[in-house]
């Protein structure tokens, strides 16, 4: 009997073999509507057949006038404010760009920090989140629960440029704020295991585009350990939940300290940043990936046949164990044509070692 998604790319990523490559990638709303134009109301997910299906918890509402913490500031119409109180302002004549502004930047005290309204997960949809992951395994999928970000919430909220400063100068409100920021993450990450859930994704870049975001001694004293005791919350509830980590841009260096955590699926591995062979070469054996195919360079530059070969030369680099969910690296944009999205799902199609 042929192996459900969910079997087969908890088979795959566990790099136990595979019986068919899977597919997935996310578009940017122009390429949904071009999709739908195509193909019919419907989601993509369902048409092409992805292997997993993404899970939520939401937020308690919160009544709060956040501008308050933007004196000074007229935002543009549009701008929103994340459950965090982060500012997303539209940017103008860009459908895809925001600027953020930082509730936190011009704090001075550790009180500031104390009193300000950080989100709690609404745990009365722990019920009905149950439901959704058994109605997602009852479909022969995967559930994932995104938990969030440790890094990335924490300079949204301070700035990068204030948040590194109060790390460098090793102080209470760093602490205070990291403390506050990793609590809220693994609680959401608790109640996803709880659920059921087959893996569980953050998203904290830490990488740039040929450099790393920062020294590996401010890493391994300030990050890692937030990231050590997420994973623990979640493997001692069920050992089995795989714990997936993207961050975009080299990040080489950090790929040691991220195994040592108990990261079992690194994503995006952006070509432009790191080789996928070589990756592969020295941790394959104990980290598993998902990603590979440029979204800078082959899927938006590259030919149908150019789109083909990568496929074809990252799943021949994994080899039948498996350990690559060969995907896109991130969505992708309008630039990308749909020729060259149909011939990256062909090419995992037509796989064979």
């Amino acid at each position: 009997m042929a192996l459900s998604q969910r079997e087969n790319l908890m088979k795959l990523w566990r790099r136990e073999g595979y019986e068919y490559v899977p597919v997935q990638f996310s578009l940017c709303p122009a390429l949904v509507k071009e999709f739908k134009k195509r193909y019919g109301d419907c989601s993509s997910e369902d048409y092409f057949n992805f292997p997993f299906r993404n899970t939520g918890l939401n937020f308690k509402p919160q009544d709060i006038d956040w501008t308050v913490y933007y004196p000074g500031i007229k935002f543009n119409p549009g701008t929103n404010f994340t459950a965090f109180g982060v500012a997303q302002e539209p940017h103008p004549g860009s459908m895809h760009m925001h600027r953020m502004h930082h509730p936190m930047k011009d704090f001075t005290s550790l009180e500031q920090f104390q009193a300000y309204p950080y989100p709690e997960t609404n745990d009365s949809e722990v019920v009905s989140l149950t439901a959704q992951v058994k109605s997602i395994h009852d479909q022969g999928l995967a559930a994932s629960g995104y938990a969030g970000s440790l890094w990335e919430n924490a300079w949204y909220l301070r700035s990068m440029e204030e948040l590194m400063m109060d790390m460098f100068e090793g102080n209470e409100k760093a602490s205070y704020h990291f403390e506050r920021i990793t609590g809220i993450i693994c609680h959401r990450a608790a109640l996803f295991a709880k659920a059921g859930v087959d893996f569980i994704h953050i998203g904290d870049d830490i990488g740039m585009q040929s450099s790393i975001m920062m020294s590996e001694e401010m890493y391994r004293e300030w990050l890692k350990p937030l990231l050590v005791r997420l994973i623990k919350t979640v493997k001692d509830i069920n050992p089995q939940i795989l714990f997936s980590y993207h961050s975009c841009g080299y990040i080489e260096p950090f790929i040691p300290d991220l195994i040592e955590a108990g990261v079992d699926v690194l994503n995006p591995i952006q070509p432009e940043s790191m080789s996928f062979e070589k990756l592969h070469a020295e941790y394959g054996n104990v980290l598993s990936f998902w990603g590979t195919i440029g979204t800078q360079t082959t899927m938006p530059l590259g030919s149908p046949e150019d789109v083909k070969k990568e496929v074809s030369r990252h799943l021949k680099i994994a080899g039948r164990k498996g350990g690559l969910l060969c995907a896109p690296t991130h969505l992708l944009e309008p630039d990308v044509p749909w020729k060259n999205i149909e011939a990256y799902v062909q090419a995992c199609r037509d796989f064979s070692t």
